[in-house]
């Protein structure tokens, strides 16, 4: 259904053929169609504070002959991104990750990162069967959640509670164009979503928790 594609600094999940994606990322943002999504690595020295980030992000792009793929940035190590796949009867969802947590947060309160090495966790997944944009959005609330619930079972402790994700997520769901209405908790769609994605960010987290340690 896709296949992923490493060369540092940059991580291509080719999608096979166009389709329809809803995220919030950086680059081609909202409702667009879309053949691949990509992660472009960046450390603090990539992007100083007088940088116009989206025009130097277009050109990256551009560059790399990307300009219409919907684009994360990544400050985590992509050596380390996570793929799953769920298949639910005929609904098959497979899902990459980059997770890192040195800006985690813990909903409705912030810390100060200002001084700090941000992370971030980009998500996205695909899916093999037809979704209207109702079911599209439904789909993403499904993949939050997901994301959410991994990241809350590992346990990262802040000053309010455990944390349940990082101040710059980002999420991107794909599907081909259909009829299906609804991806909730109860269909094959939610469920397969769900596990695929709570699997990557979890092995994300783990990873994460490995490499950098929990210095928060």
């Amino acid at each position: 259904m896709g296949t992923v594609h490493l060369a540092r600094p940059w991580l291509t999940f080719d999608l096979g053929t166009p389709k329809q994606v809803l995220s919030w990322a950086i680059n081609r943002p909202g409702f667009v169609t879309a053949s691949c999504i990509v992660w472009r690595e960046v450390r603090n020295a990539d992007l100083p504070r007088d940088m116009d980030v989206l025009d130097w992000f277009s050109r990256e792009l551009e560059a790399k002959g990307n300009t219409d793929a919907v684009a994360f940035l990544t400050s985590r190590d992509i050596n380390f991104f996570t793929q799953e796949t769920a298949q639910i009867g005929d609904v098959r969802a497979h899902c990459v990750a980059t997770v890192g947590l040195s800006n985690a947060e813990r909903i409705g309160h912030r810390v100060d990162y200002s001084s700090r090495n941000w992370g971030t966790i980009n998500v996205a997944v695909a899916l093999n069967c037809g979704l209207s944009q109702t079911a599209l959005i439904e789909t993403i609330s499904i993949a939050t959640q997901a994301r959410t619930a991994a990241i809350m079972d590992a346990a990262v402790a802040l000053p309010n509670g455990i944390a349940t994700g990082t101040g710059t997520d980002c999420i991107a769901v794909a599907a081909p164009e259909g009829v299906a209405e609804y991806a909730g908790l109860h269909t094959e769609i939610g469920e397969a979503v769900g596990a695929a994605v709570y699997r990557a960010t979890a092995r994300g987290a783990a990873q994460w928790k490995l490499d950098v340690g929990v210095r928060l």
